[in-house]
């Protein structure tokens, strides 16, 4: 999946790929934060803009027969333009997605292309529809069949639905048919999540109102709802916050992490030193390791405050396909600290959890030039791996790793035409033998050295 946008807070034009692993960074006011929160919002949204129209044939062939077929073909050939009229679709909600004036969005573009081979409907699909407890008819494909078929599960006079609600499930279907493999289901952590962490109940945003007006307002489409609340705060922002507010219900369930692979929870242990626990009054604490106290996210260090939300994410929600998206990751941490979280995020992606981060930490892409360059293969490194008691499953393939400077560069601008020098992400070199060249980091620390060299040695 390739991202273009156009004229976005401070980028003129970009483009980017997400890899296993993505990672933006630069300098401040760059555009990093655009480019996060405009991939948020349409991970998100994605389904509410793509416009999949069913014919009314259809429905009404599963009301007097009980049962109707669909070719998926029909719509896979027509993928392009949905995607097309998608994004454009998309583009228009910037403003809410941001909680910001139109008048700064209106020329700018979000786009998103896919190569032909990415569209594969070859993976079985079910799916059932209830309501009152009861299931109402059921939409399956087969695995490596193109039908995709539509039955009535009870009798018609006891369908209590309408026509184009049926019309509206059907099209959600086909849309996670032909694109849900494609578009991961996202998490932010904002760099907002300290002060969430804090007043968190204090907090009193827009979910309870979404709730109330969707029993009021039956037929209403959840986009449009969505844009009614969402205008005080960056939908990424609102999202984070949002989920900070509901920890005690989260902490009543189990992530396939929490199941399957307890061992990158106990990294995450060792990074904040504790565990956050929840009691049966739904009071929550950080309970260091080997002391018997606990505190309160007020009381607590500003680490443990920051990776709050990553912690619940990682031990209670947590699905397998997911992008777990951190704004600055290195928020608070201890040098130290920001090499675990790098190594942490190298964990996520060997068990199927994409990330992407933006960064200013030269101590996080260094350690993941070390991941990359340790899987190289070379015979001295077992060694270094021993004593640096670093394990396989920390390691990174260079492949794996897309990652992107935010900077001022020349670019083809006017469809083509010209070229021009802007704000831009430009995609950064990464090898096997010495990782990412992050020059962004590396002029500066080029620089310090520089001039501490000439105060030690008194030459230039």
């Amino acid at each position: 999946m390739k991202i273009k946008v156009e004229n976005l807070g401070a980028l003129r034009q970009a483009e980017f790929e997400l890899g296993d692993m993505t990672i933006i960074c630069g300098g401040n006011n760059t555009g990093k934060t655009y480019a996060t929160y405009a991939l948020f919002g349409f991970l998100s949204f994605w389904r509410e803009v793509f416009s999949v129209t069913v014919s009314d044939k259809y429905v009404e062939q599963l009301l007097s027969e009980g049962t109707t077929s669909i070719n998926i073909e029909e719509y896979v050939k027509i993928a392009p333009k949905i995607l097309d009229q998608g994004s454009d679709s998309y583009t228009k909600q910037l403003p809410m997605v941001f909680a910001s004036a139109e008048k700064n969005f209106i020329d700018s573009k979000f786009q998103v292309s896919l190569s032909p081979e990415d569209i594969q409907t070859n993976a079985p699909f079910e799916k059932q529809i209830g309501a009152a407890k009861a299931d109402l008819f059921s939409i399956a494909k087969a695995e490596n069949q193109p039908e995709v078929i539509i039955t009535l599960l009870v009798e018609k006079h006891k369908l209590r639905i309408t026509s184009e609600n049926i019309k509206r499930t059907i099209s959600d279907a086909i849309k996670d048919i032909i694109f849900g493999h494609l578009f991961p289901n996202p998490f932010i952590a904002s760099a907002e999540r300290t002060g969430a962490a804090i007043f968190r109940k204090e907090l009193n945003f827009a979910r309870n109102r979404v709730l109330e007006q969707m029993n009021l307002e039956k037929n209403i489409n959840p986009l449009d709802l969505l844009l009614k609340v969402f205008s005080d705060y960056a939908l990424p922002v609102k999202t984070n916050v949002d989920f900070t507010r509901n920890l005690e219900d989260m902490a009543k369930r189990e992530s396939f992490i929490f199941k399957k692979y307890p061992e990158i929870l106990t990294s995450f242990t060792d990074i904040i030193g504790g565990d956050y626990t929840v009691t049966r009054n739904d009071e929550l604490y950080y309970v260091p390791k080997g002391k018997r106290i606990k505190l309160t996210m007020d009381e607590s260090s500003s680490a443990v405050r920051s990776l709050l939300d990553i912690g619940f994410y990682l031990r209670h929600v947590a699905k397998p396909g997911d992008l777990l998206m951190v704004d600055e990751p290195e928020l608070n941490l201890h040098p130290e600290n920001q090499r675990r979280v790098a190594r942490l995020f190298s964990r996520l992606i060997k068990v199927g959890i994409k990330v992407f981060i933006t960064t200013h930490s030269d101590y996080i892409i260094k350690e993941l030039n070390t991941l990359i360059m340790l899987n190289s293969g070379k015979e001295h490194l077992k060694a270094i791996m021993d004593r640096e008691k670093y394990t396989t499953e920390e390691l990174i393939s260079s492949s794996s790793v897309k990652v992107y400077i935010a900077e001022e560069a020349s670019v083809m601008i006017c469809g083509g035409k010209r070229r021009s020098k802007c704000n831009t992400l430009v995609q950064a070199d990464i090898d096997d033998n010495f990782g990412i060249e992050a020059r962004s980091f590396d002029s500066t620390i080029d620089d310090m050295n520089r001039i501490q060299e000439e105060i030690i040695w008194g030459v230039k």
